[in-house]
């Protein structure tokens, strides 16, 4: 039994939950947090098999309920390498609604007021028969809160190194039906290429069938099976690195953090190209406050992608500061800024003030400090960030000219 805290599955792809020990404070990089939980099964009921009274009352609770069902390529046709990520985005707002099984099914029910906290079942990709998708003859548009509810919302698939089509989930009638069809994933640059290991694709077919079998059953909360279908994989064969990347990943979310760190070690010594181990790594020695592992584990991240991880070099800045590196850690923070042209890592601000201020050098920490309030104007440190940053105007001001 996982510990009510834990996270189910977790899976970081190079833009993840950023932990400033700096200030201790943990931030999000909007760029793409990749948390992925896996919710358990819905089963779903047949007309056929419900008493008239029955049947009635499962219609008439459709008319609050609507399935979906889909799938999810690669542009190329294939399925995805790792488990997606299925988001609800309405109205700029986004929100996780289900995960892919191995072959790229979803499936998922919203409410009409919103989430239930039902997460459909993957392997039932058809979801419910069509006639229970459809209201009673009665039903008008203003009968059916589904309707409002789903207005002007699509869903989108998330995977670390993809861009994913949009496709809209607007329920128009009663009639509509919930099954969507393909949403498509497009490559994003040359660091796609990391994110999927080479040995995959050398794997035999007992090994991917056994680890198939294991994402299918995290998909269905089935911790202990999971763990024993990844151990089976990765015994038939031992350079099978994303299994030994998800195998780390759940002895992680049981608590088991040497048994994590041991699994992803498996992982890089069979791919050492293979980005994700690293990004673990990196994170849990950060949670550690194990700076020497976090700075290397970081800097080895940094090396294989120099230029598409700004999170890598703050996490690599952060663990410099702490072992008293105070020049390594500049550099990192000022080339992790160079990079993020987008300004999704916006705590690097923070990471630079706070050296420039070591080293007396107030006009430029006041700079970044301003930088940070404007892009994270909202965040949870915004307050003492502000405090800070008077206190310097002050000081400022109060030398003599």
């Amino acid at each position: 039994m996982l510990p009510e805290a834990a996270i189910p599955y977790l899976f970081i792809a190079g833009r993840g939950i950023i932990v400033d020990n700096v200030l201790g404070v943990a931030m999000g990089d909007r760029r793409g947090v990749l948390l992925v939980v896996m919710f358990g099964s819905l089963a779903h009921a047949r007309e056929q098999d419900l008493p008239p009274q029955s049947q009635l009352q499962t219609n008439m609770s459709y008319e609050r309920v609507f399935y979906f069902s889909g799938e999810v390529k690669l542009d190329d046709g294939s399925a995805p390498p790792e488990p997606v990520a299925i988001n609800r985005v309405c109205n700029g707002q986004s929100r996780f609604e289900t995960s892919t099984d191995a072959k790229g099914h979803f499936s998922f029910r919203v409410s009409a007021g919103g989430s239930d906290g039902v997460q459909g079942d993957a392997t039932q990709i058809g979801g419910p028969p069509t006639a229970l998708m459809r209201a009673t003859t009665g039903s008008t548009l203003e009968t059916m809160p589904v309707i409002a509810a789903l207005r002007d919302c699509e869903l989108q698939a998330v995977l670390a190194g993809y861009r994913s089509e949009l496709m809209s989930i607007a329920v128009k009638s009663r009639t509509d039906d919930g099954r969507l069809g393909v949403i498509t994933m497009h490559p994003l640059s040359r660091a796609t290429s990391l994110t999927v290991s080479a040995t995959t694709l050398q794997a035999p077919p007992n090994a991917r069938k056994t680890y198939d079998k294991g994402i299918d059953a995290l998909a269905k909360e089935k911790w202990q099976a999971a763990g024993e279908e990844f151990t089976k994989a990765v015994a038939t064969y031992p350079r099978y690195a994303i299994a030994w990347y998800q195998l780390g990943l759940l002895r992680q979310t049981g608590n088991d953090a040497a048994g994590a760190i041991d699994a992803w070690k498996h992982a890089l010594a069979s791919d050492p190209r293979y980005i994700r181990p690293y990004e673990s790594l990196t994170m849990l020695a950060d949670r550690k406050q194990d700076w020497v592992s976090s700075a290397f584990y970081s800097q080895a991240w940094i090396q294989l992608d120099p230029g598409d991880v700004p999170a890598a070099y703050l996490y690599n800045a952060i663990a410099n500061a702490r072992l008293n590196r105070t020049d390594a850690a500049e550099r990192a923070a000022r080339e992790g800024l160079r990079i993020d042209k987008d300004h999704k890592v916006p705590r690097l601000n923070v990471v630079i003030a706070l050296i420039l201020m070591g080293k007396n050098q107030t006009a430029e920490a006041v700079a970044h400090f301003r930088e940070y309030l404007e892009l994270a104007p909202n965040a949870p440190d915004a307050a003492g960030v502000r405090q800070q940053l008077r206190q310097l105007e002050a000081d400022a001001s109060a030398r003599p000219r």
